[in-house]
């Protein structure tokens, strides 16, 4: 038996009415025939008694699928147990498995594997890990699309016109005296230039993949008493913040985690905004405009019972695009200001408002997170690379001579193959001799 099979709970750890196994290495075939006597048809369930190899003690009765590679999630022989979940039982059988030589699997080395043997590239293999830890419905919409080769799909058309444009350059070069087209390096620039811009494109997209795979920032700002706190606590739907009529209760930051038509959003209560000699009042006044000024959506709220003061006022013309809310509307009617949108009445103690309230946020939030358009990107990784294969595109295209504008193409082609993992020499080679016809 090989020692590279690994096998791993799938159903994590504790008791469960049905636990799996999973294997997966060039020994899985021996081992399922070890403990079943035989080895089922493949892809089709078969109930098996589950014998100890070595005292030939039954372990259990289990449903056994057996998925021979290439055609399994990780591209070689695989097998599933369905055991039931009892501690002992999976005890067992996985003492079972490790006398078979056969070993525990290490964190996502299934995963691992299967990008090894090309069943996936790392955008996919990155998908599942996004898939697995997805709370909302739309982070598993955009976990899923991106596993099933949304982003594969893109970049792997880039790819595969930046080959080409490496192998015009690179023909134009080692074969500058046989009969080739007088344009090629010329249209391989041209192509550069079409392909720059479209990665550009893809780039200033305002990031709105990682904002829905790490969650939207909301941030509450205003007055002292301006019923902040309680504004937050009513979107919460639970007493997160206190809430006290002593101005400048609140001095440090309180989150709130929340989702918003899909999306998740962490919402944040910050202290009241006024000229303060309190040094920690001051630290917190620092931190809420500073959190103000990272958020992806702003409140602004008031209390309609006072006029607005005039840091308020001011937050009006320096955040345009806040969502303007007048709180405590159960005391008094909200006065008319001359601000930019329309201000939300709301009452933390009737709900009046805070449905349309949500209404707002929800469509903010939809359209940070950009649901519903092209394949977005969704970690720090893929943008790093696409932006250096931006720059190099550049950089070839002005080069001064035609040996460094093919090194331009292949480090940008180097840095696409970076976010996909593939990256693949005799693929240049290929297109040169295919396209060219250069030996007959």
């Amino acid at each position: 038996m090989l020692t590279d099979t690994i096998f791993a709970r799938a159903s994590g750890a504790g008791q469960a009415a049905v636990a799996v196994l999973r294997l997966s290495g060039p020994g899985t075939a021996a081992a399922v025939a070890r403990l079943g006597g035989t080895l089922p048809a493949a892809r089709r369930a078969s109930l098996r008694r589950l014998h100890d190899p070595d005292t030939a003690e039954v372990l259990d009765q289990a449903l056994v699928l057996w998925f021979p590679g290439p055609g399994s999630y990780t591209g070689e022989d695989a097998a599933e147990l369905h055991l039931h979940g009892g501690n002992a039982v999976v005890t067992a059988v996985s003492d079972a498995l490790s006398r078979l030589g056969c070993r525990p699997a290490e964190p996502g080395e299934f995963t691992r594997r299967a990008f090894l043997h090309g069943r996936m590239d790392l955008t996919q293999a990155e998908a599942i890990a996004d898939l697995i830890a997805a709370e909302t419905t739309a982070q598993r919409r955009q976990a899923l699309r991106q596993a099933d080769g949304a982003l594969a799909r893109l970049y792997g058309g880039w790819t595969e016109r930046l080959t080409r444009i490496l192998a015009q350059q690179e023909a134009a070069i080692e074969f500058e005296m046989d009969d080739l087209p007088t344009d090629v390096a010329d249209r391989a620039r041209e192509a550069a230039a079409a392909l720059a811009r479209e990665i550009s494109a893809h780039l200033d997209d305002g990031r709105r993949g990682e904002r829905l795979r790490e969650g939207l920032s909301i941030a509450i700002l205003g007055a002292p008493n301006a019923g902040k706190s309680s504004l937050l606590n009513a979107l919460a739907g639970r007493d997160a913040a206190i809430v006290s009529p002593i101005a400048g209760t609140t001095r440090d930051i309180v989150e709130c985690r929340m989702v918003l038509g899909g999306v998740p959003a962490v919402i944040a209560d910050t202290a009241g905004l006024r000229a303060s000699t309190d040094a920690i009042e001051q630290e917190g006044v620092r931190r809420a405009l500073r959190r103000a000024e990272e958020a992806d959506i702003l409140i602004t709220a008031f209390a309609a019972d006072t006029t607005p003061d005039a840091e308020t006022l001011a937050q009006f013309r320096q955040a345009p695009g806040a969502i303007i809310v007048a709180t405590k509307c159960d005391l008094a009617a909200p006065p008319a200001l001359d601000a930019p949108g329309r201000v939300i009445p709301t009452s933390a103690r009737t709900g009046e408002g805070l449905d349309a309230l949500r209404q707002a946020l929800t469509r903010e939030a939809a359209r940070h997170a950009g649901l519903g358009d092209a394949p977005a990107l969704t970690r720090s990784r893929h943008r790093s690379a696409l932006a250096e294969a931006v720059e190099q595109l550049g950089l070839a295209r002005a080069a001064p001579l035609p040996e460094l504008a093919a090194e331009g193409y292949r480090a940008a082609l180097l840095a696409l193959g970076r976010v996909t993992g593939r990256v693949d020499v005799e693929r240049i080679l290929d297109s040169i001799f295919r396209d060219f016809c250069i030996g007959k």
